[in-house]
């Protein structure tokens, strides 16, 4: 994967890309891990032909990975990291970027005469969304769950790999309090089998999300072991419900 970026790079020329925006891991597809040193050789890649390398860690950002970013937990320094989501816990929409001084040098020191960043804020500082994230800020460190969600991390994936024998499993994948959960798909159509133990699931009383035919799971960071298997304990009477039920 990174030798299509140096593909890229060969064809259109360096000068003609600005930068590599890319997930730590591809959660909304079905929690795609990289590989072993993927994002290092990423980073290697952008340094020797000047592009920078930006995190979406809207999925990732506040905690999922067992520290406050996936870039701490992977060893990674990207030039720029975009979040959302958890920041405010989902309380009220909030999103933030994080980037490097000299990208910030770059972009604030323009003319005198000008705006610093000639762009439009709608909702720059919402007040609201603002406290919303400080809130949530203080109940990470006060509550310690950077050090909880470490703590859980070995119980969730015991449990969750602990389902691969149910029947149609394809592939189970996890990555700190995330996993996807991949089952043979239905001879009918893609998505249709993910989509109807999906339902199952929230019957039982487990949300999950289905892209195509893998669930995912993201379980609160405040779970105890017995939630966990409780949850998988569920996830398994859906699956086996829903392996013979016709489209």
């Amino acid at each position: 994967m990174a030798n299509e970026l140096e593909r890229l790079i060969s064809l259109h020329d360096a000068s003609n890309i600005a930068a590599v925006v890319i997930e730590p891991f591809a959660g909304s597809t079905g929690v795609l891990v990289p590989p072993v040193g993927y994002l290092q050789r990423l980073r290697e890649i952008c340094d020797r032909h000047g592009l920078l390398l930006i995190f979406d860690e809207v999925i990732t950002g506040f905690g999922r990975l067992g520290a406050m970013f996936a870039a701490q937990a992977l060893g990674v320094v990207p030039d720029m990291i975009v979040f959302a989501k958890t920041i405010s816990n989902g309380a009220a929409p909030l999103g933030g970027v994080i980037l490097r001084r000299e990208i910030q040098e770059a972009v604030m020191q323009g003319p005198s005469h000008l705006s610093e960043l000639m762009h439009g804020y709608t909702s720059s500082g919402h007040p609201l969304a603002c406290a919303a994230g400080l809130a949530m800020l203080q109940v990470i460190e006060e509550e310690d769950l950077l050090q909880r969600v470490r703590e859980l991390m070995p119980h969730f994936q015991e449990i969750v790999h602990g389902l691969s024998d149910a029947p149609g499993i394809v592939s189970i994948r996890n990555f700190g309090l995330a996993a996807g959960i991949e089952l043979a798909p239905d001879p009918e159509g893609i998505g249709r089998r993910g989509a109807r133990t999906q339902a199952a699931a929230f019957a039982r009383g487990i949300l999950t999300r289905a892209p195509g035919d893998t669930l995912v799971l993201a379980p609160p960071f405040i779970s105890t072991p017995q939630d966990v298997q409780r949850m998988a304990d569920a996830l398994r009477h859906a699956i086996q419900d829903t392996s013979n039920t016709p489209p």
